[in-house]
């Protein structure tokens, strides 16, 4: 039997994870997962030994805090890497991390995949030299990153970007809305905070205080949460409870929660993509310690943070970032896109673009097919 020790420490990598591993069950039943992730990869089939959401953070400050806790379950799979070596191991972005176990398995000869980039191409670029000495394989999800780093002597496979098939609703807007007990009629905002419990203590009360603003001057308006699941609803409780919102929080179910809304604030990260090709007009957030943003800033080699925006290499979501991620501006953005149609219309349009962008190239194989000609490599 084939072992892989799959690691995914954030909720998105535990969406694409999964994905993943349902495919490789469905050619090869036999390979077994085991590592870090969340209910998604667990729901999959993947003995988890490491739940995700200890180790999603964010931010330089906020992984010093945390540093504890993340060393604790890194030296956990040191060792178990060297105890019983698997035959690959399969990292899903969470690129600081990751990187240190993969300098770590290739000392002692474990074979390496890693799926989802860091994105090396827009900051900290030197790291490239880093990933060549420790990474096997880097399967790259957007057909510029292949050329990055066969330019840089990585070897790399294009397996095209797993939402771009993936991400669609299942369920009319009408029909959705409905079912939640919510009018049809109104307008609804979707506030999308994030899937750390970090992003939520930071940008959360700026979220609530927006849609608050919102509120007052658009008293039909209606709220859709999505819950990532890397959180629980115990983890916004303390954030609500000061909210005079009726906000609708909506389990496994973020798709047809992203369909039903009529605009989006959102937290900066892979959700904005898959926003974007939902095709709901949104605006992106984000705030970071001060120190952290200090660091970053100065590294950063390219001008935005949205991912929608970065595939699009044009800035078709307004973003909000640090002193500009004030509830006032916020709101105002998210009016715009609410009660203007004009801009509405021409958001939806520019986002229906993303989608072309990411099917046109044709991949050089699937992520399922790669982990397993590795496997028998």
């Amino acid at each position: 039997m084939k072992t892989v020790l799959i690691v995914a420490g954030e909720a998105s990598g535990d969406a694409h994870g999964a994905r993943l591993v349902t495919a490789v069950h469905q050619k090869d039943p036999a390979v077994n997962f085991y590592g870090v992730g969340g209910s998604k990869l667990r729901e999959a089939g993947v003995d988890i030994h490491i739940d995700a959401a200890e180790l999603a953070v964010v931010g330089l400050w906020e992984v010093i805090a945390h540093r504890k806790v993340i060393f604790a379950a890194l030296d956990k799979l040191k060792q178990q890497l060297k105890s019983s070596p698997p035959d690959l191991l399969l990292l899903i972005d969470y690129a600081e991390f990751n990187l240190k176990l993969a300098e770590y398995a290739k000392s002692i000869g474990v074979k390496v995949l890693f799926y989802i980039s860091p994105q090396v191409w827009a900051w900290r670029q030197s790291r490239v030299n880093r990933i060549r000495d420790c990474v096997d394989t880097m399967a790259v999800i957007f057909n510029f990153e292949k050329e990055f780093y066969l330019k840089h002597n990585v070897p790399a496979k294009y397996v095209g970007h797993p939402l771009s098939h993936d991400v669609k609703a299942s369920c009319e807007r009408d029909v959705f809305l409905k079912e939640k007990n919510m009018s049809v009629s109104h307008p609804v905002l979707g506030l999308f905070p994030g899937s750390r419990k970090s992003e939520i203590k930071r940008l959360l009360p700026i979220i609530l205080k927006s849609a608050e603003i919102l509120k007052q001057k658009t008293p039909q308006l209606e709220f859709l949460l999505p819950l990532a699941s890397t959180l629980t609803e115990q983890d916004l409780a303390p954030f609500l409870a000061n909210s005079t919102l009726d906000i609708h929080i909506i389990k496994d179910d973020a798709f047809n929660v992203m369909n039903a809304c009529d605009a989006i604030v959102t937290v900066s990260g892979t959700v904005t993509l898959e926003i974007a090709l939902i095709g709901t007009p949104l605006i992106i957030i984000n705030k970071v310690s001060w120190l952290t943003y200090l660091i970053v800033k100065r590294m950063i080699k390219i001008p935005y943070i949205g991912l929608c925006n970065i595939v699009a290499n044009r800035l078709i979501a307004e973003e909000f970032i640090q002193k500009d991620a004030t509830p006032e501006k916020i709101a105002y953005a998210l009016s715009e896109l609410l009660n203007n149609k004009d801009k509405n219309k021409k958001t939806r349009e520019q986002l229906g673009l993303i989608h072309q962008l990411l099917i046109d190239a044709p991949v050089d194989i699937s992520i399922s097919d790669l982990t397993l000609e590795m496997l028998e490599a």
